[in-house]
């Protein structure tokens, strides 16, 4: 395995960024801004993989990440200690191919350089003559090692299958290195201006899940609605699923399930939106000391009376399943109309109770979040999704 740091030349995105950061912000001491933003851990620093099986020619290709992870576990190790490929290169060829190259390597034992008879063989005559064959290359030995490879591989690549890309080993070191300096030109990311964290508070009714369905469409984040997943991991009986089953309606399970989700590559990589948690001050300190900091935080305030008059007058069809709103989608059919049922949590009664707890807790929310952005949510939801997008773009609000 090898670690290389890239090289900034490399990354002409890292100051084309900065650049546009010099010019939307005009700090007053630029030379200090560009310092400064050189020591940052910029999302756009390449992080790439090079995978493949024994004498594809992962070292001969190899930039910061060669031969490493080989199986799913290695992987998860990975991510969960927060390296996330942006790019990852499986370099594959037929085994009897694999085989063949391998049994050519030759080591210098004086130098411990490689060396292949038909590939890269020295002209120097007295290297020639030193040169030994390499251990564990026997057809024998390179066969067990490419069983165990297809063996590993396929759950790789589930993982990384989004930022993966597949190059044929069998053609010239030249063209496979060409084709694999092309893929990782390419940037993959969202259209987002940052690497999105996105969290939504606000009363039931408020518009959170629409505005964040909105947002993960538009900028192709992942839409985390924390009360589905916490639902999910009870019904797949998954380990974890058992374990938080007990503890459904406190907020230790939700962080664990949230931690698990948010580490994973799409979110890491892509960004991700959140709502339905935290819904009181202790939960949004477990989030902060689980690492969960989102960097944009929107409250979304709705009046009692217009939460009422959404929720409350919601139905439902129990034999399509299509939902209809007394006032904004009535159904279109009287038989429709007569057969239609409330959910229980949709009666005014629930609907206070839940209104009761989120303004108990509301205010500390809001101080906890002191950067947050405050929202009049009772307007047309694309007034509301525009002035979302707005605030994404511009900077954060500075302390006074």
């Amino acid at each position: 395995m090898y670690l290389v740091w890239p090289s900034l030349k490399f990354c002409p995105i890292y100051f084309q960024n900065m650049l546009e950061g010099l010019l939307i912000h005009k700090p007053d001491e630029p030379i200090e801004y560009m310092i400064s933003h050189l020591k940052q851990d910029n999302d756009h620093v390449p992080r790439i993989c090079i995978l493949g099986p024994p004498a594809s020619g992962k070292t001969t290709i190899g930039w910061i990440l060669e031969g490493f992870p080989e199986n799913r576990d290695q992987a998860w190790m990975l991510q969960s200690a927060g390296i996330t490929p942006r790019h990852v290169v499986v370099l594959y060829a037929p085994d009897t191919v694999l085989i063949e190259r391998n049994l050519g390597k030759r080591i210098d034992p004086s130098t411990k350089e490689v060396y292949h008879t038909t590939f890269d063989w020295p002209s120097d005559p007295l290297v020639q003559q030193r040169l030994v064959e390499a251990e564990g290359i026997s057809e024998q030995e390179t066969a067990k090692h490419l069983l165990e490879y297809h063996r590993n591989f396929p759950r790789v690549f589930q993982i990384y299958q989004q930022i993966l890309k597949s190059i044929n080993a069998d053609q010239p070191c030249a063209d496979v290195f060409s084709q694999a300096l092309t893929y990782v030109q390419t940037w993959r990311r969202s259209a987002a201006p940052f690497t999105p964290r996105i969290l939504f508070c606000g009363p039931p009714g408020s518009g959170k899940s629409l505005q964040a369905a909105l947002i993960a469409q538009k900028y192709s984040i992942v839409n985390i609605c924390c009360g589905q997943l916490l639902k999910e991991a009870v019904a797949d009986k998954t380990k974890l699923g058992e374990l938080i089953k007990p503890y459904f309606d406190s907020g230790w399970p939700a962080v664990l399930l949230l931690e698990d989700r948010l580490n994973r590559l799409d979110c890491m990589t892509d960004g991700w939106v959140l709502h339905g948690f935290p819904k009181d001050l202790d939960q949004a300190e477990q989030m902060e000391r689980a690492g969960i900091i989102p960097n944009r935080i929107f409250f979304l305030n709705l009046p009692s009376e217009s939460v009422m008059e959404r929720l409350a007058q919601r139905m439902i069809d129990p034999v399509t399943g299509e939902r209809y709103h007394a006032m904004y989608k009535p159904a279109p059919l009287p038989d429709v109309q007569a057969r239609l049922t409330q959910n229980p949590k949709d009666t005014e009664e629930n609907i206070r109770i839940c209104l009761e707890t989120y303004y108990r807790h509301a205010g500390n929310l809001e101080e906890f979040y002191g950067d947050a952005f405050y929202i009049n949510a009772d307007q047309d939801p694309y007034v509301v999704f525009e002035y979302i997008e707005s605030c994404i773009v511009k900077p954060l609000p500075h302390k006074s």
